[in-house]
């Protein structure tokens, strides 16, 4: 961490409080609404609310990361969640827990472009401040869960105050310690940032050959479960999942990144579409016989992992290069829009096949990744992606 700067390292750690606070208490939300006495569908429409205003306002934060300056969004986001959670542990209500859902979402939508503003703006090794932050994201989505389990063993208001306060504390800490930088004086309105965004038919053409990247990640929570399950039948086999894919990021993402830093970012960023995609060629062959019980699952799930790491770091450190200077957050947040669309869309129609056919799901996994791939391929042969890397330090 020495190597980057201070508003980066201030942030790596901020990453993983942000997701040891979320996968505190999120993936034990639906059943404590459940407990409630709510029914099915207002428990759809809770959580609903705080996915859909989160994924349809990321424009909006990165706009106004980009005008008000990305530390004053961070602090904004991580305070209103820090209010969400709280009224998660004390409502009851419908319209207490909607409210809840809505700040919550609205958070993230606040300080998830903005973060990412500011790494690139901060770091002169942009690839490797990303391949660190996803270290520290995945570290913290390990952690939450098993911290949330351990806190529902009392009572769920207690793990949502713990998620609270981890926010509040984090407010306090970037308050105190993340640099303050000016923000650039602007022209115009937002609407022309936004126009002038959707108008670059170049970041357009990335951001959809970019949608099977996160397509491809949310199978780790949809797929690759249900086959976990289907060939051991207990849940030890999904938790597996999930440590196998965790601890491949922990221990392999930074020799990954370093490895290809002297590769161009279009052939690093389709190769790992390429291998995200051929991982569930192991769970699609699992269906036509026996080959060792999970073993097919966890091998998807450390491949899909590698492909990750490979594609992870590169996309970011692309993605405000598209841009001028002081639209970064804007750009962050219309990739985030599109690409949270297009993951609840894959994951509605890989979701309708599986229930089918898990054998054909997994073989639309591995078309997804494969065309991705070759889109992103033709983008770099067409030298249409942005050709400048920042000089990495020595």
């Amino acid at each position: 961490m020495r190597r980057f700067p201070l508003p980066v390292r201030v942030l790596l750690v901020n990453q993983f409080g942000v997701n040891t606070g979320f996968y505190l208490l999120i993936p034990y939300l639906a059943t404590h609404l459940g407990d409630l006495g709510l029914s099915v569908a207002t428990i759809g429409v809770v959580l609903g609310v705080r996915t859909l205003s989160q994924q349809g306002l990321f424009p909006l934060g990165g706009s106004a990361s980009d005008r008000l300056g990305p530390r004053r969004v961070i602090l904004a986001g991580c305070a209103l969640r820090a209010i969400g959670f709280g009224l998660f542990a004390a409502g009851e209500s419908v319209a207490v827990l909607l409210a809840a859902a809505a700040l919550s979402g609205l958070a993230g939508a606040l300080f998830n472009p903005a973060v990412r503003a500011y790494i690139a703006e901060e770091s002169t090794d942009r690839a490797g401040a990303f391949a660190m932050f996803n270290i520290y994201g995945q570290a913290g989505a390990l952690t939450g869960p098993v911290l949330g389990g351990l806190l529902m063993l009392w009572d769920f208001r207690l793990a949502a105050l713990v998620a609270a306060g981890i926010f509040a504390v984090l407010t306090v800490a970037q308050a105190a310690v993340l640099p303050a930088r000016p923000a650039p004086p602007r022209q115009g309105t937002v609407l022309d940032d936004w126009r002038e965004c959707v108008a670059d038919r170049r970041f357009l053409a990335f951001t959809c050959a970019l949608t099977g990247m996160f397509v491809l990640q949310s199978q780790l929570y949809l797929v690759l479960p249900l086959e976990a399950r289907r060939l051991t039948g207990s849940a030890l086999g999904v938790a597996a999942v999930f440590l196998v894919s965790t601890v491949a990021t922990l221990v392999f993402q930074m020799r990954v990144t370093r490895a290809l830093k002297r590769v161009a970012r279009g052939r690093a960023i389709a190769l790992g579409l390429a291998v995200m995609g051929l991982g569930f060629a192991a769970t699609a062959v699992s269906h036509v016989g026996p080959l060792g019980g999970i073993t097919p699952v966890l091998v998807a799930a450390l491949v899909l992992s590698v492909g990750v790491m490979i594609a992870h770091p590169f996309v970011y450190e692309l993605i405000p290069e598209f841009g001028r200077t002081g639209l970064a957050g804007t750009y962050f947040g219309v990739f985030y829009l599109v690409s949270g669309v297009a993951a609840a869309v894959g994951n509605t129609v890989i979701g309708w096949v599986f229930g089918r056919s898990g054998w054909a799901a997994s073989l639309l996994c591995v078309a997804i990744g494969l065309l991705c791939a070759a889109a992103v391929a033709r983008l770099h042969r067409r030298g249409v992606l942005p050709a400048n890397r920042p000089e990495v330090p020595r």
